[in-house]
């Protein structure tokens, strides 16, 4: 325990506020832009179906609907 400590408080680099703050909206800008991009995925392929019907099939379904298949 008593190394552990001594290690903790001496030998550890611990990031200072500043650099705290850089990298938690670092990690929250990475996580709405990877959110976004999924959330376009599901939207363009529509993968959502309520029930036995398909509510949305995405914009390519919509196309190929449009197209006559």
């Amino acid at each position: 325990m008593k190394e552990s400590y001594n290690e903790l408080v001496h030998k550890v680099s611990w990031p200072t506020w500043k650099e705290l703050q850089n990298s938690s909206i670092l990690v929250l800008i990475s996580a709405l832009i990877v959110s976004l991009i999924i959330f376009l995925m599901d939207f363009l392929f529509g993968v959502h179906n309520m029930g036995n019907s398909s509510f949305w099939k995405g914009f390519l379904g919509f196309i190929y609907k449009f197209m006559g298949h």
